[in-house]
């Protein structure tokens, strides 16, 4: 697969310091190799807690040079709870699974006496998506963690997708709350409420600088001739750098369509834990699965 010019910009901006990443049982071949592309480009170093056989023998180097460090565990479970351990000591600021159930990851990082979820915050799915047919990176979600978000939740996911947004260079995100139509209907869609109480807080300030509209359909959200067709004045201009779906059943079909029909690269990272989370699926390819590390460094607070 061909490296992709738009997602390496995430690339450029890891690469303004280095993190350690801790990784959970890397047993298969496009997670060490995710990590091997991601430590010899400079941008990360490595914890990798399991499988020392087939990381010695991947990275052998790294690990003379230091960059990559072995942990000894017997089961996938016990790295996935290592993992956690090894980042709230302070010695990883990235959490990444290798071949282990995303469930057993996020049991380790909730749980309320070890985990990594502060009280009163929710994870939240964000996939960067460079779709061949439009013209800048789009992020959007959720699209795997959170299943039908209440007004509270969907305040979590605008604010997450905001900085994941500012992290990539945007200064003033443009947010899309997407519904299939723009009308608002409480009776049928209640989360359609929730997008008008959204959009007058953004206007109000509470989230920043920001540009956030809604309800509006995928394509007047992405497309300005889309929307002057329909007689939709959006300040979103058809420019959306964001999207963020009413529930996990549209998000996730949008992500399969993308990927399958339109060619689309993505990179995918889970946010509202201490550290931003790398849980791509197990059958994902080694560049998914880089450009997925990159984003995570671009999304971890700059004092970590």
């Amino acid at each position: 697969m061909e490296t992709d010019q738009r997602l390496e910009m995430l690339v450029e901006r890891a690469r303004s310091r280095r993190l350690t990443v801790a990784v959970a049982w890397p047993a298969d071949k496009s997670t060490l190799g995710a990590v091997k592309r991601a430590v010899e480009n400079g941008f990360i170093n490595a914890i990798m807690l399991g499988c020392a056989d087939k990381v010695q023998e991947t990275m052998g180097k790294a690990i003379e040079e230091g960059h990559v460090t072995l942990l000894d565990v017997e089961t996938p479970a016990e790295a996935a709870t290592k993992a956690v351990e090894v980042v709230n000591r302070g010695e990883a600021q990235l959490l990444m699974k290798g071949l282990v159930s995303t469930d057993v990851v996020l049991r380790a990082v909730l749980n309320k006496e070890t985990g990594l979820l502060d009280p009163g915050n929710v994870l939240t799915h964000i996939s960067i998506g460079d779709i061949p047919t439009y013209n800048k990176l789009l992020c959007f979600g959720d699209v795997a963690v959170m299943p039908n978000p209440n007004v509270l939740q969907r305040t979590a996911q605008l604010r997450y997708i905001l900085d994941m947004c500012r992290s990539l260079g945007i200064e003033e995100p443009r947010v899309s709350l997407v519904h299939c139509s723009e009308h608002v209907d409480a009776k049928h869609f209640p989360c359609t409420i929730d997008y008008v109480e959204l959009v007058k807080r953004s206007r109000e300030g509470e989230f920043g600088a920001c540009i956030v509209d809604g309800p509006l359909d995928v394509k007047t959200s992405c497309c300005l001739e889309a929307a002057v067709t329909k007689g939709i004045d959006s300040p979103l201009q058809g420019q959306a750098d964001a999207l963020i779906f009413p529930e996990i059943e549209s998000g996730n079909a949008f992500y399969k369509t993308v990927t399958l029909f339109a060619g689309a690269t993505i990179a995918c990272v889970v946010l509202g834990a201490r550290v931003p989370l790398v849980v791509s699926s197990r059958g994902d390819d080694e560049m998914t699965k880089y450009y997925s590390i990159a984003a995570a460094c671009c999304a971890a607070k700059k004092g970590a």
